[in-house]
């Protein structure tokens, strides 16, 4: 394994299992969704208010999805109305510590990149 360490390669299977859970859990909505939930459990109706953008459809979609990784319980109370109310598991809680390290690292190169592309953007061709 180690010899792999450092390349996608580490499963033996092309990078396909790491790229998978990359994409969703590097998909923008996963991330807003998560740190919504870090803050506890909500209904449907408060995560939407809480994640500017998003649409309907798309919540249920990544809901759909974290719940079927593990990353996130979706609890259905038999009332009338109906109440269903989603939380982080301890597997979408430990992705917590990783997201935020790389928030930061973003925040402290932002001003960077930016000039970056400023940069790139003004050249010839």
């Amino acid at each position: 394994m180690e010899q792999y360490e450092h390349t996608c390669m580490i499963r033996g299977d092309g990078g396909r299992a790491i790229r998978g859970i990359l994409d969703r859990i590097c998909d923008k909505w996963t991330m807003l969704i998560v740190a919504t939930l870090d803050e506890g459990r909500m209904r449907f109706t408060h995560l939407h208010q809480h994640i500017p953008g998003i649409s309907q459809r798309m919540l249920t979609l990544t809901l759909r999805n974290l719940e079927r990784d593990g990353l996130v319980s979706r609890t259905a109370y038999a009332e009338v109305p109906p109440r269903v109310e989603y939380a982080l598991t301890e597997r979408g809680k430990s992705l917590i510590p990783p997201a935020l390290a790389l928030a930061r690292w973003a925040i402290e190169h932002s001003n960077d990149i930016q000039a970056s592309r400023d940069t790139y953007d003004t050249q010839d061709g």
